[in-house]
């Protein structure tokens, strides 16, 4: 088998392999690695169509990434640029054509489009040889750019694309949009579902939920590499998680607006239901087609449980939110421990990291020093400890995610 039919297989493999992820953001993560890794590619970022604008979604580096320590991951901000033909990507976005350049600092200077150097000079970091290419729909309509940076030799030197890597890459980045598509009517019935939270509760922004899925993603990476779980169940679980984290609070649709948007303290009896969206929440995931509805429902019952069984809802049955097993008043035993779902541990931390450090209308945002000495006291009464060490391991990362997301 010859080099480009080894190529079009793994094209035709990695097809199959994106339609076993449901996320849109881990989606982009995986649709540049694969694009990366189809033409030995240095570098790269995905831009997505926003009406008239590209939005900078995501970008991988390995010549900066391996600089970093162990278990650290690449920053990056997020930013939108026009669809004209002043830039790179917006020049692709705007009259659907490929451009494949040798070297961007040798761009002719008739040409309508320029390089920006700024990211270079921040990053220490020389752009070379770029393949942009549009990503197009089933019916022709460019969704986004796909962008490569700085093709390399067998030897590990920077060279400029081949010809043959254009057809390759554009074949790709239209099976890629085409998975894309079906990600990103998920992640707006999914965006709608908070809508719906967000009209009763304030607090429950696009950006809070992101950051919260994200923060779970990072903290869970990190946790399951240490238990030394498997990169497949890792790949998998992330994927299920982050949908279902930004979903944990959706159980306040059913929550009446005195309480939701009340600035006072809660009375004992307007607290108690309140704590009825965990189990309204995992009510509304009951009906179980996926592994999905299964994680989110967890999620949303789990995540008010606490380390030390102080939290709530306990065991219940969903249905009745009656207690399953009781304490000698009456009520539902807590959870405690390792009988919370890991994934209700992580969210926990998740959403209270980002609760502290937001403002909200009852509250200004905490500074962060005082959030991390409140999640360090936290931790084995409140927190699961080895979640807090990870989070503590990861806060650069937690940090670069908050800056990502500002409130909408």
């Amino acid at each position: 088998m010859n080099k480009d039919n080894e190529r079009f297989n793994k094209i035709l493999k990695l097809g199959s392999e994106l339609n076993t992820i449901h996320d849109f953001d881990i989606l982009l993560e995986k649709i540049l690695f694969s694009a990366r890794g189809i033409v030995n590619a240095d570098a790269g970022s995905i831009y997505i169509r926003e009406g008239n604008q590209l939005a900078f979604s995501h970008a991988q580096n390995q010549t900066l990434q391996d600089k970093l320590p162990p278990g650290r991951k690449l920053p990056y901000i997020t930013y939108k640029i026009s669809i004209n033909e002043k830039s790179i990507a917006g020049y692709v976005a705007y009259t659907g054509k490929i451009l494949n350049i040798e070297d961007v600092h040798q761009i002719c200077k008739d040409s309508p489009y320029c390089f920006n150097s700024k990211y270079d000079k921040i990053s220490l970091y020389r752009t070379q040889s770029v393949l942009t290419v549009p990503m197009r729909t089933n019916i022709g309509e460019i969704s986004g750019v796909l962008q490569i940076i700085n093709a390399k030799d067998k030897k590990g030197n920077i060279i400029p694309f081949a010809k043959e890597d254009e057809l390759f890459i554009i074949h790709f980045a239209n099976t890629a949009c085409m998975v894309l598509q079906r990600a990103q009517m998920t992640r707006a019935l999914l965006i709608r579902m908070i809508q719906m939270a967000k009209l009763r509760d304030p607090k429950e922004t696009g950006a809070h939920v992101n950051r919260v899925a994200s923060y779970s993603v990072e903290l869970y990476e990190r946790w399951a590499r240490k238990k030394n779980i498997s990169v497949h169940e890792i790949e998998r679980s992330r994927d299920i998680l982050r949908m279902a984290a930004m979903l944990h609070d959706v159980g306040k649709v059913a929550i009446s607006d005195l309480i939701l948007k009340k600035t006072e303290c809660f009375t004992c009896e307007e607290y108690e239901i309140m704590k009825a969206h965990t189990y309204l929440g995992a009510r509304l995931f009951k009906d179980k087609q996926s592994e999905f509805d299964e994680v989110a429902a967890i999620v949303a019952l789990n995540h008010h449980e606490n380390w030390d069984g102080t939290g709530y809802p306990g065991y219940i049955d969903i249905d009745t939110g009656k207690p399953t097993k009781k304490n000698s008043s009456g009520k539902a035993v807590p959870k405690k421990g390792n009988e919370i779902p890991i994934f209700g541990r992580i969210v926990a931390l998740a959403d209270v990291y980002d609760a502290l450090s937001s403002k909200r209308v009852y509250k200004e945002a905490w500074d962060e020093e005082a959030v991390l000495v409140e999640i360090r006291k936290m931790s084995g009464k409140k927190f699961d400890p080895d979640i807090v060490e990870v989070f503590f391991e990861a806060l650069n990362e937690i940090r670069a995610i908050f800056a990502r997301y500002t409130e909408d």
